[in-house]
């Protein structure tokens, strides 16, 4: 292999050719690849050259992978049933013959009969033999249906079949297969979805790992009636503040049977999201250590018309019954707040502040730039609705007059006050100075290249940081353009930490609508930072061995490492003028201090930059938009682990 230098202009055509040229005729291709330079130009004089060139290398990523295949081709690589991957799978679960009992129920309501066998034939082929099937017709008014599975119980003595006599719905059915139930442990089934055929012996698998995991779940994809494969979802490891926002865990969920006893079975009332509604109760008499992530495609889920697998606007009931859940379990657990519907399947939780208000002050760095500053400030002050705050304007040695002007406007502008810390530039050393001088409950960092959108921006951030699990918060922040510039932050994303949904357009749900909800991420920027002063002080502050950059993933890693989880959320809405007032890291000396900052983050943290727990292995690290990797990182299982507060 040989590498060559290409001179700039010849990169940008590349771009310009992976993103823009067209299948057919040469001329039509080169007329799409000169529209699309006209296009650039014109991004480049409205937004920037750096900012165009970041746009244009995000599409040509993005049009790279869809040409190379996507799902399908990464199946074909990766899938560890192809070829001879199924018989091998087989000669292992033989190992495991005396594993545990599994029990699948699944209840069945007029099912096309095609479909129906092929999601019971999903179980009886399976490479673990140790399972039982307990079926409930839920009064299928089709005679044929009944008769089916009647034929399958005397075919197979592993299948048990109840035939109810008059119809109640998914959860009365699924109750009424509960009750044949005799293993240690339940799968549940859709009565036209297909099991992988290696799923049960990953779960017996996961179990003889993790014996105290009570709950299991597995990533997914959808099916088709042809039996193709598509939109898979890769999910995180435990992620508590995600379920409140939607039922990521959905497919494979298996249950320890103790725990149905312990919580209660399916509650009628909740039908649609009746399986959202069960982990929840689960999850609130389970420590984090005792629910386990399978990052593997264990489970088809079938997309054809009226299912919920095509969109959540299939059956509305099933979102309505979804909120009421989440907010029923905020009453359980003592969070006082609402739930509202943001999308079918996608809920916003709106917390209260319980007892007196807490103050919150925000710190904002500074030096020089006074055109910035001056609108992050007014910003604040002007939209701000939230009634106990005051801000801190850190200045780290301004000497232009605009600014020193400016700074000497803000000493006399109530609610906010200026502390002079003409040091070398440190941001780490900066941002400690001034929560040392500060006096709020809650510390918002701040950059000076913001600006507030929502007025309720500074609850939605207080609000989350006061949970007691939680520690640091995160804020959605756009570019000028209006395209997302920060949506959380993923560990080991382009070598150390990068952002998440960058580039895309505001209001883009992002992959699975996380870009829509809050959840809890390893990391969040800096840019806009909330978090419980006594959580700040616990972790020592920010480390000022690292002065410019990863000084905020340190400092989220740390807080994580004390059991606290972080949190990103879509509801505190700002723009960021990304290191405006810092300049680029283009000099030598620069180059050098960041490659010194990525090694020693990389000698603290190692391999956990690698595995991070709210990201998924079968995810890139190449990009921040949720594409595929080429190949898999390590698919061992996902636990919290026990110092995890909950």
């Amino acid at each position: 292999m040989a590498f060559r230098r290409i001179s700039r202009p010849r990169a940008l055509w590349e771009l310009l050719q992976g993103t823009h040229a067209a299948p057919g005729p040469e001329a039509r291709s080169r007329l799409r690849v000169v529209g699309g330079l006209v296009h650039f130009m014109r991004d480049a004089r409205r937004l920037g050259i750096s900012c165009a060139v970041d746009d244009l290398v995000h599409r040509y990523n993005g049009a790279s992978r869809h040409a190379a295949g996507g799902y399908p081709l990464w199946l074909d690589h990766f899938d560890p049933l192809k070829g001879v991957g199924l018989e091998r799978a087989r000669i292992q679960a033989g190992q495991n013959a005396n594993g545990p009992l599994i029990s699948v129920v699944l209840p069945v309501y007029g099912t096309p009969l095609a479909l129906l066998r092929r999601c019971i034939d999903s179980v009886r082929t399976q490479t673990y033999l140790n399972w039982q099937l307990c079926i409930a017709d839920d009064a299928s008014p089709d005679p044929r249906v009944a008769k089916c599975l009647l034929d399958y119980a005397r075919l197979d003595d592993r299948i048990k079949v109840v035939v109810r006599d008059c119809n109640g719905h998914i959860s009365h059915a699924t109750n009424s297969a509960l009750e044949m139930v005799t293993g240690s442990h339940v799968a549940f089934l859709d009565h036209d979805d297909e099991l992988s055929p290696d799923a049960l012996h990953q779960v017996v698998l996961a179990l003889a790992e993790h014996p105290q995991a009570r709950l299991l779940y597995s990533d997914e994809d959808k099916i088709d009636e042809n039996g193709r494969r598509f939109e898979p979802h890769f999910k995180p490891g435990w992620n508590p503040e995600l379920l409140r926002s939607q039922n990521y865990i959905c497919h494979l969920m298996v249950v320890e049977t103790s725990l149905l006893a312990q919580v209660g079975v399916l509650r009628p009332g909740f039908e649609g999201s009746q399986d959202h509604d069960l982990v929840l109760r689960c999850a609130e008499v389970l420590a984090p250590e005792q629910i386990c992530h399978i990052p593997k495609i264990l489970y088809h889920w079938r997309a054809i018309e009226g299912s919920t697998a095509l969109g959540g606007e299939q059956k509305a009931y099933a979102s309505e019954a979804g909120r009421r859940a989440v907010e029923e379990h905020l009453q359980r657990i003592g969070r006082p707040g609402v739930v509202d519907t943001v999308s079918p399947g996608c809920y916003r939780t709106r917390l209260a502040l319980a007892g007196a208000v807490p103050k919150v002050s925000i710190v904002i760095p500074t030096r020089d730039r006074a055109d910035l500053l001056s609108v992050c400030v007014r910003s604040i002050l002007e939209k701000t609705e939230y009634p106990d705050f005051d801000v801190l304007v850190v200045d780290n040695g301004s000497s232009e007059p605009a600014a020193r002007r400016l700074l000497a406007e803000l000493r006399d502008t109530p609610q906010v006050s200026v502390l002079d810390y003409p040091v070398p530039f440190n941001f780490s050393a900066i941002v400690n100075q001034g929560v040392r001088a500060t006096t709020g409950e809650v510390l918002c960092l701040l950059n000076n290249d913001t600006e507030v959108i929502n007025a309720s921006w500074l609850h939605e951030l207080a609000s989350r940081a006061m949970q007691r699990d939680t520690g640091a918060v995160g804020a959605l922040l756009y570019y000028p353009d209006d395209t997302i510039q920060h949506a959380g932050v993923v560990l080991g994303l382009g070598g150390v930490a990068g952002h998440i949904h960058t580039r895309m357009v505001r209001g883009a749900p992002g992959y699975m609508a996380r870009a829509w909800v809050a959840q809890n991420l390893s990391a969040v920027t800096g840019a806009c930072l909330a978090v419980r002063r006594n959580v700040f002080d616990e972790v020592g502050g920010f480390d000022e061995a690292f002065p410019v950059a990863f000084n905020d993933i340190d400092f989220c890693l740390r807080v994580m490492e004390q059991g606290y989880r972080n949190l990103w959320t879509p509801y505190a809405e700002l723009y960021h003028h990304e290191s405006a007032s810092r300049g680029t890291d283009d000099s030598l000396e620069k180059r050098e201090r960041f490659n010194a900052e990525v090694h020693a983050m990389k000698w603290r943290w190692g391999d956990a930059l690698q595995d991070d727990p709210a990201y998924n292995p079968n995810l890139t690290l190449d990009h921040g938009d949720y594409g595929l990797a080429f190949p898999p990182r390590s698919p061992r299982l996902r636990v919290a682990g026990a110092r995890m507060r909950h």
